[in-house]
């Protein structure tokens, strides 16, 4: 009788890369947005296509993508440049930001368990990252905290504005690291002292410190980030 197949187990489905132009589009905006393609670099299809191995058809598509969120502007035959941060757009999220983050404080508190609990982790990780120099996951847990609050205000709608600024929040703090390190260790304790009055039930008194914490921004309003 024939013998009996020997079973080598289960065997693994390939794993399945995302689309062509969507690989190209995160390579290019994670790029941009941790500054490793700065404002005002020219990016070619060419050079690009190499870079992620793929044809230029899906990067044509991945950059029309990315200059619809204003990240970047195309010119034919040429290729597409990185916007700068302007003072302008500094100045319009900074303003943003403090009418949402205010509110939002003051309706989180009294703030449950589960959102101090959060808060205290997220400022774990940002000393991690802080300590290890990495300044793009510094940036994002910055971001983190700040939106954790925002959601446990109960207004979907201002979370949903405030979501679509994360990109350039992103963008301006890693370019604030960059341009000015000590402002890290001074973020994590503006941080600490958000945190101190959310757990105190102060709501005017973490709203004060929001205010203070984002006012130092202003000051990039002058020029652009570089």
């Amino acid at each position: 009788m024939p013998s009996a197949p020997v079973s080598t187990g289960p065997t693994l489905a390939p794993v399945k890369q995302p689309p062509a132009a969507d690989r190209v589009y995160m390579h290019v905006k994670q790029a941009v947005l941790d500054r490793r393609y700065e404002g005002g670099t020219l990016l070619t299809e060419g050079e690009l296509a190499l870079a992620v191995g793929v044809s230029r058809t899906p990067v044509r598509e991945a950059l029309l993508k990315l200059e619809m969120e204003g990240l970047l502007k195309l010119y034919p035959k040429k290729g597409a440049l990185v916007l700068a941060v302007s003072a302008q757009e500094i100045a319009d999220v900074v303003e943003t930001r403090l009418l949402v983050e205010e509110f939002a404080v003051r309706r989180a508190v009294p703030a449950p368990a589960r959102l101090v609990a959060r808060l205290e982790e997220l400022l774990e990780e940002q000393k991690r990252r802080a300590e290890a120099g990495d300044l793009a996951e510094v940036a994002v847990t910055d971001r983190c905290f700040h939106a954790e609050i925002v959601k446990h205000a109960g207004n979907q709608i201002l979370a949903r504005l405030y979501d679509q600024m994360r990109d350039r929040q992103l963008r301006m703090g890693v370019a604030v690291m960059q341009s000015q390190p000590d402002r890290i260790a001074k973020n994590i304790a503006e941080h600490e002292e958000i945190l101190d009055r959310i757990r105190a039930g102060d709501a005017e008194g973490a709203a004060h410190c929001v205010r203070q914490h984002l006012s130092w921004v202003k000051v990039l309003a002058r020029g652009e980030v570089r």
